[in-house]
């Protein structure tokens, strides 16, 4: 019986270590309540979005934004966790009424506490 059970958790065991990089190639989201500060980038293609916790994501847009540097935006989200995910949000820029679309989400710096860490 108890080579029954242990070899049934090693077979779950396997299962969640198989599907784990399937889990991890998900969207990357981030929490709209967690960003002190966005940056649009001068050539429209891109926005910097640094988190309270000091981390840095860059967000290459679907297409080029060319007003994004000037002009405020905003974005709606739809999801209970008011979070903005990869391509699934679009932006709406204030002055023009622009409609831009989020693309890749990437990490350009740790958090603080994860860059005191590598020291």
């Amino acid at each position: 019986m108890t080579k029954v059970m242990s070899g049934a958790a090693m077979l779950a065991a396997m299962i969640l270590m198989a599907a784990a990089p399937a889990m991890a190639q998900g969207p990357i989201c981030l929490s709209t309540r967690d960003i002190r500060n966005t940056d649009g980038q001068k050539d429209g293609t891109a926005i910097l979005y640094t988190m309270k916790d000091g981390s840095v994501w860059r967000n290459d847009l679907r297409g080029r934004c060319s007003d994004i540097h000037w002009d405020g935006f905003s974005y709606s989200t739809s999801n209970p966790m008011e979070s903005i995910c990869d391509n699934e949000q679009t932006l709406h820029l204030f002055r023009t009424g622009e409609v831009c679309g989020l693309g890749k989400f990437t990490q350009v710096s740790p958090p603080r506490m994860a860059q005191h860490a590598q020291r």
